[in-house]
Formats: C-alpha cells, structure tokens, sequence
C-alpha cells in the first residue's frame, strides 16, 4: 500500500454503496480513523475488514494528530472515514488533512457517497448552483438571524439539519424566506426508509409538524428570485429616506434606479407612515 493518508467516502445508509477501491483501501491500509469505531465495524464486518480501528472524532482529534501524524511520516498509509458519506463534510478531519499537508504527506481522495450531491440529485430543485450551509444555529434567535442573512441568496441553499430542529428549523426558513419559497426535504438516503418531497417551506414545515420525520435530514431551497427593478429602487429609497427628506430621497431614488417616480412616490409616502 502507498504510504499516505486516504479520505475514502462509505456508504450513506445502504452498505453495497462501498466501491470497489474503497474496499480494497480499507482492507490494505495499517489503520482506520473512524469518527465513531462501533458504527464502523458494522461495515466492517459486512465486507469482512480486519484493519484496526482508532476513533477520531470532533472531541479528540487534536488529541491524535500527533500521534497520526508520526505514523504517517514513518511512512504508514492510514484511512480516515466518517460515519457516513465524505470525511470532513460536517464531520472530523480537517485538523488530520491539514497536518498532513503541511508535513508534505500525500493525501489521496477515495471518492464515493456524499448527502450533499445526493439529495441535489434527487430534490428536483435546480442544482447547477448550490451553496452548502451544514447545519444551521441550534438556537432559535441565532438560527433566525442567520437565514434571514441568506434569504438574498441567489444559488440553491443546502443545509443539514436534526429531526428534533426540523420543524423549528422549517419555520424560521418560512418566516425569512416566504412560504411559497420552493424546497426540497429529502432524509433517509439509501435507507429503506428513504423519503423525498418536494413542495413549499410553508407546506414542508406543516408536514414537519404533524409527522415528525425521523432520520438524517437534508434540506434542499430554491435561491432567491432576481430582485426587481422595483424592489432595487424601494430598496434604494428605504436607504435615502433614513438620511433625507422624503421629496429629495425620492427624486434621488429615481435618478440612481430609474424607476417611476410615481411609484416611488406612492412608497414613501407608504413607508412614512409606518
């Protein structure tokens, strides 16, 4: 085996998703870092690995970097997987990667499953521009304010999320986003339990209540439509009136978006009364 640290993807839920390469870096490498050793040796034995197991996980990796790294610079080869999926995608490892780097060992990709491109595969939401979020904040003002710095957002939003924050989680997206905006709740990937629906946030956080989903959940919305001309200039006015009289901010709304100055007008005139 070529001496060098190996990220190798398993399987999300359905233990045949283990490629062949994978197998054979798992069988051949001198030892494991496994996010959690007791869920790796249900794969494990599934595909018959006898290689040992070292746990490196979010609460201990410093703790081994050193003792990893040394064993990679003895020229060892060492695989480094996570529960489920690519390692460091939310999980463990940027701190084993990074160290190993910058030791100048080789780092090999063993590519496989992912969530992330398996939902977009599967959530019928556009999927040629994507950012991922992870996993939003657990707590509830944080988490708020957090979407609403993303409801502007253009590309198509990827975030994980934990089946007891779902329905929360679904709310608050709601409430920054709009109801109607379009989203994807997809959970379960490759599990026999394995759920997709593709509706409304509104409609996804009413469906979130009543059955609360179980599983690993992954949430798929739509980027934010372009802004309007419109919305560019009440946009633009809304600034200008917080420093200037309404008529002023009005003529110079106009002049910088070119929008009517009787729709504008019309608005602050909405807006001041408020």
């Amino acid at each position: 085996m070529t001496p060098g640290l190996y990220i190798v993807a398993t399987p999300l839920g359905h233990l045949k998703d283990l490629s062949p390469r994978a197998l054979e870096v798992l069988q051949s490498v001198n030892v494991i870092a496994a996010e959690d050793t007791r869920h790796s040796q249900i794969l494990c034995r599934q595909w018959g690995i006898q290689t040992p197991l070292i746990s490196v996980h979010d609460h201990n990796e410093r703790d081994r970097l050193d003792g990893l790294l040394a064993r990679l610079g003895a020229k060892e080869a060492i695989a480094l997987i996570s529960d489920a999926g690519t390692p460091l995608i939310s999980d463990p490892g940027y701190l084993l990667v990074r160290g190993a780097r910058m030791a100048g060992v080789p780092v090999y990709a063993v590519a496989g499953p992912s969530a992330i491109t398996a939902a977009l595969s599967v959530a019928g939401v556009p999927c040629d521009r994507f950012v991922f979020e992870g996993f939003p904040p657990a707590q509830a003002a944080a988490r708020r304010s957090y979407f609403a710095a993303l409801a502007s957002e253009p590309r198509t939003l990827v975030f994980y999320e934990s089946p007891h924050r779902l329905a929360a989680s679904l709310d608050d997206l709601s409430a920054a986003f709009g109801g109607t905006r379009e989203a994807a709740l997809v959970r379960e990937l490759t599990k026999r339990f394995e759920e997709g629906l593709l509706s409304t946030l509104g409609e996804l956080a009413v469906h979130a209540h009543a059955h609360a989903p179980r599983g690993e959940c992954v949430l798929v919305v739509r980027g934010a439509p372009p802004p309007t001309e419109t919305d560019e200039g009440e946009r633009v006015l809304t600034l200008l009136m917080a420093e200037l009289p309404l008529r002023q901010a009005v003529d110079l709304a106009v002049a910088i978006t070119g929008v009517s100055k009787k729709v504008l007008y019309a608005r602050a005139l909405e807006l001041k009364r408020t």
